[in-house]
């Protein structure tokens, strides 16, 4: 919250998409350890994680990245999720679908709004503009959660084999993740403060998720298709 007030801006959360959900591979996937270099399109937040890994990051428009696959211009793209890729065919050019998203497991869109701007609107205006970004953020994880079902059953009926990263590859990932969060708190003073507020965060809410979340869901999906 320092960190928006010295800005003078307020923050809406506005949308939270499913986390990212694998990465799209036109050949099958090589352990992380091996030499060969891919080239991927990747999120912004990947340019310094992703040549630890031996990749390269490639930044395309959306409509370019079929055809970069399809000529393979790149090894590799990772976009949304199940619904969003298969609207773009990515799956008809890169069949091997990777999980999870290691990247992004949990994208958070904002509106931010210039403080004194929003304290100038009549009270009415606030209140709708706080309840209309509220009912977007929620909207959109509902829609998600409904849509990626029915379009991964779709996906993988078109030919698409879903693989797991191994757990040495996600191992590799984490700790090219910590690398890279721990060079940028030692050289910017907001990160870091945001980083390890978030990190607190996320211990705790990861206790309550294996004590519940995590637990129920397990058991469910264990008893998928039984009667």
């Amino acid at each position: 919250m320092s960190l928006l007030r010295s800005s003078n801006s307020t923050a809406f959360p506005a949308a939270t998409p499913a986390p990212r959900w694998a990465a799209g591979f036109a050949r099958r996937s090589r352990p992380s350890k091996t030499s060969r270099v891919s080239r991927c399109v990747s999120a912004a937040g990947q340019a310094r994680r992703s040549p630890k890994l031996g990749a390269i990051p490639q930044q395309i428009a959306g409509g370019d990245i079929y055809p970069a696959l399809e000529k393979g211009t790149i090894d590799a793209a990772e976009w949304v999720g199940p619904y969003d890729d298969e609207k773009l065919g990515f799956y008809k050019v890169a069949k091997y679908y990777y999980y999870p998203g290691w990247w992004e497991g949990g994208t958070a869109l904002h509106f931010y709004i210039n403080t004194d701007k929003l304290a100038a609107l009549p009270k009415a205006y606030q209140s709708l503009l706080t309840t209309a970004a509220g009912y977007t953020n929620m909207d959109v994880q509902a829609k998600y959660d409904a849509r990626n079902p029915l379009a991964l059953k779709r996906l993988v009926a078109a030919g698409t084999q879903l693989r797991p990263f191994s757990t040495e590859i996600m191992e590799a990932c984490l700790k090219a993740s910590n690398e890279v969060n721990a060079e940028t708190s030692a050289v910017n003073a907001d990160f870091k403060k945001i980083y390890e507020s978030q990190m607190a965060f996320r211990e705790d809410e990861n206790l309550w998720w294996q004590v519940a979340e995590y637990t129920y869901e397990s058991f469910m999906i264990r008893h998928r298709g039984k009667s």
